[in-house]
């Protein structure tokens, strides 16, 4: 191994110490792998691959992001010891650290809006929405009923809910007389609990016979009629899913199903996924509908133990007839994934003004061949109100 050794301290022009490598040479070394394993994990997900171990790829681009700069400025200590060498490691580590910006970048604060503030003078129904992502084995409920009863939405998405979430929300029926009720102990539970009036309300189970989604019509004091559709897909995880085609094929299927709808739509709830993926990005493009996170910040709302280790996971998508009034990640609730609240003004000739996302001939092929590998149909979908 001497020889090698040789030949490396020659490539970047060190000299041996004592017959060993030096110490700015072992560095050197070690930022050159860990450039090179940031370098395969910023590529990976370009392969299209739906496995687990690459579509998760897809989630922490944030933190790719620091680790490249960090690698970048770490390298740049050894300039001039190795000049060529340090600056082939800076333009790979840049170079990703440009690639994860580029798909995060919609979800800062310097990217333009895509769904407009509403101004105070605007008037119109609006909508309160509050996702959670309870954990099923939390056991805080407490916690949960007093943020609703600080926030007052119009409807609560409840995610990971067992019978034992069932009996201990019971309190919000007062307030919130109608109540979707899917109590399971697979951690997909789902409970939805609304002060508007529901109607033609339906629970689907469109992949997976254990996976329920919620669709159902939500009737407005005006009368303005809203079609609200809940999901939680399976996330690719070496847990749950190998792959990601059930959560894809879910999403598509949803996205699809809403697209020609003559009245308003909202898609809510834990998609686990996060906003920028591809996944995500082809969703709002087959379905036209808005992301708010778009141009105002990240809002992730998991893990909430973990500072750097968030995404945004839950999500509210409306239709362009809906304004913003307000959006927030709400306090902890004992859960993984933190409460998430979204307050919509429904306001069409505002909306009509709004840029959705432009879907090309490619789109629609991904995304039939996305619902053929289920063997599902947008027509599957429950369509509320028709």
């Amino acid at each position: 191994m001497l020889w090698l050794q040789q030949v490396w301290l020659q490539a970047i022009k060190l000299k041996p110490l004592n017959d060993a490598l030096s110490e700015t040479a072992l560095v050197l070394i070690l930022l050159t792998f860990l450039s090179s394993l940031l370098l395969l994990l910023t590529l990976a997900p370009l392969s299209h691959c739906r496995y687990w171990w690459v579509r998760v790829w897809d989630f922490p681009r944030v933190q790719l992001l620091a680790i490249a700069i960090m690698l970048a400025l770490a390298s740049s200590y050894y300039e001039f010891e190795a000049p060529l060498w340090v600056s082939s490691l800076q333009v790979i580590t840049l170079g990703c650290a440009a690639y994860q910006l580029f798909w995060i970048y919609p979800y800062t604060i310097f990217s333009r809006k895509q769904v407009e503030n509403a101004q105070p003078n605007w008037t119109g129904t609006t909508l309160k929405i509050m996702v959670s992502n309870v954990l099923t084995p939390n056991r805080q409920a407490n916690k949960l009923l007093a943020l609703m009863e600080q926030e007052k939405p119009d409807v609560l998405v409840a995610v990971e809910t067992d019978q034992w979430w069932e009996e201990h929300l019971k309190p919000l029926e007062q307030d919130y007389p109608w109540v979707i009720r899917c109590p399971q102990d697979n951690l997909y539970g789902m409970h939805v609990y609304s002060r508007v009036e529901v109607r033609d309300a339906k629970i689907q189970f469109l992949v997976d016979e254990t996976i329920p989604s919620a669709h159902l019509l939500l009737v407005m004091e005006d009368g303005l009629e809203v079609s609200l559709h809940c999901l939680h897909p399976m996330p690719p995880s070496p847990t749950e899913s190998d792959d990601s085609i059930d959560r894809d094929a879910e999403l598509v299927m949803v996205g699809k199903s809403v697209e020609q709808r003559d009245i308003p739509v909202i898609v809510t709830g834990d998609m686990n996924d996060v906003a920028w993926s591809r996944s995500t990005r082809l969703f709002l493009k087959v379905s036209g509908l808005m992301d708010p996170r778009r141009g105002r910040g990240m809002f992730s709302t998991f893990h909430a133990s973990y500072p750097f280790l968030r995404w945004p996971l839950d999500h509210v998508f409306p239709s362009k007839a809906f304004v913003l009034k307000d959006l927030r990640r709400l306090p902890s609730i004992g859960s993984d994934h933190y409460p998430f609240y979204v307050e919509l003004l429904y306001h069409p000739q505002q909306g009509a003004q709004q840029q959705k996302l432009a879907c090309t001939q490619d789109d629609e092929k991904l995304a039939k061949e996305v619902l053929s590998q289920v063997g599902g149909h947008e027509q599957h979908v429950h369509r509320p109100g028709e």
